[in-house]
């Protein structure tokens, strides 16, 4: 929400539910009919080096990105529905460092 009480749509975009063959310049074509697109990213699993079926893209406005989700959400790219929507902050991930399975990092006496 913005200070006026309507909602905000960001720049920055999730796109979900991408086919494995989709790759980054894909991902900027396809968006490019909506506006700028300042970056692309599919997200790659770092062991296997293959998609993880998700990415992001920034767009150059608040409103390229709201008429991108418009355009795109529920949309065939290559097979698959595409999820568009804005992207949310990553979760702070917080704890001790323990093993929450075991009781966590503290001493056992």
């Amino acid at each position: 929400m913005n200070l006026d009480g309507g909602s905000f749509v960001g720049s920055k975009l999730y796109v979900g539910n991408l086919n494995y063959r989709v790759g980054d310049t894909d991902l900027e074509r396809t968006f490019a009919a909506y506006g700028t697109v300042k970056s692309a990213q599919v997200v790659m699993d770092r062991a296997t080096g293959r998609s993880r079926g998700f990415g992001f893209v920034e767009m150059g406005s608040d409103q390229e990105a709201q008429a991108a989700i418009a355009g795109l959400n529920g949309k065939d790219m290559d097979g698959r529905n595409l999820m568009v929507n804005e992207a949310r902050p990553p979760e702070r991930r917080g704890g001790t460092g323990g093993d929450a399975k075991r009781g966590g990092g503290g001493r056992r006496y």
